[in-house]
């Protein structure tokens, strides 16, 4: 186990982040938090890096807050709570609006804050034996990571009301169902799967992939005139870019482009 909790490669492209504190579930302490953001950072920073991929080490994705420490914190926990959600937000903002895509390989079950971080990719893959619970209600908590934002967005707001308020467990066939995840695999193909797909993202366009999340993201708050204005200008740029050159001279060829 890593002293931060994370341990992260990089090669061939990929930024590989693990969650590493399997003896805990991978709850995010504060430890696992920063290093989490600087994980997000050098990911973010790193040219060599064109796709992230996050998965958990052991049983667990991510059981959410250390419940330890909150348990722990007594009259210090709205000061532990407040630092703690701080440096997770601050990691949630960077993996939303990185330049590079991001795949998400759930492993295992994920709860409250793991919850959140499951859903951030734009690729979600689960093994069959992943479910989702919201987790928060149980212990008296509200939703942290973007989870309130995520859920109406993938699920509507019925089915959101229905997951948060509840604290149902979403078993993976279902999360697959109503649009939690991309899609469900066996679990001794997890890794294989999310591989496959790491790779495909690293080698296509970056510029266009980062350009095309930005706009799914602010869609949401967006009028149809907005949007078709962003459309535009977005195009205009990535027109201008030598992936748009590689891509269209590659197409007249009738071979594979090279975006690397």
């Amino acid at each position: 186990m890593s002293d931060s909790g994370i341990l992260i490669t990089v090669e061939d492209g990929i930024g590989r982040i693990l969650l590493d504190r399997p003896e805990a579930g991978n709850a995010i302490d504060l430890p696992l938090a920063k290093a989490l953001l600087a994980a997000a950072i050098r990911c973010e920073t790193d040219p060599s890096v064109r796709c992230i991929m996050l998965t958990g080490k052991g049983r667990l994705f991510c059981a959410g807050g250390d419940i330890q420490l909150l348990a722990g914190a007594g009259e210090r926990r709205p000061e532990v709570l407040s630092e703690l959600i701080s440096v997770f937000h601050a990691a949630v903002q960077r993996f939303a609006r990185a330049s590079k895509p991001l795949v998400t390989l759930v492993n295992g079950p994920a709860a409250g804050a793991g919850f959140s971080l499951a859903l951030l990719g734009d690729v979600v893959i689960a093994a069959r034996s992943a479910h989702f619970t919201a987790a928060y209600g149980a212990i008296g908590l509200t939703a942290d990571g973007g989870l309130s934002w995520l859920l109406p967005r993938l699920v509507g707001l019925r089915k959101a009301q229905d997951i948060m308020l509840t604290n149902r467990r979403i078993k993976a066939v279902e999360a697959e169902a109503i649009g939690l995840t991309t899609r469900i695999v066996d679990d001794e193909a997890l890794v294989q799967e999310g591989e496959r797909v790491a790779k495909a993202l690293a080698d296509g366009s970056v510029t266009a992939l980062s350009a095309t999340r930005a706009l799914l993201y602010d869609s949401f708050a967006a009028s149809l005139e907005t949007q078709l204005d962003s459309e535009l200008r977005s195009m205009v740029t990535a027109g201008g870019t030598p992936e748009c050159e590689e891509g269209l001279i590659a197409l007249i060829e009738k071979r594979d482009p090279n975006f690397r």
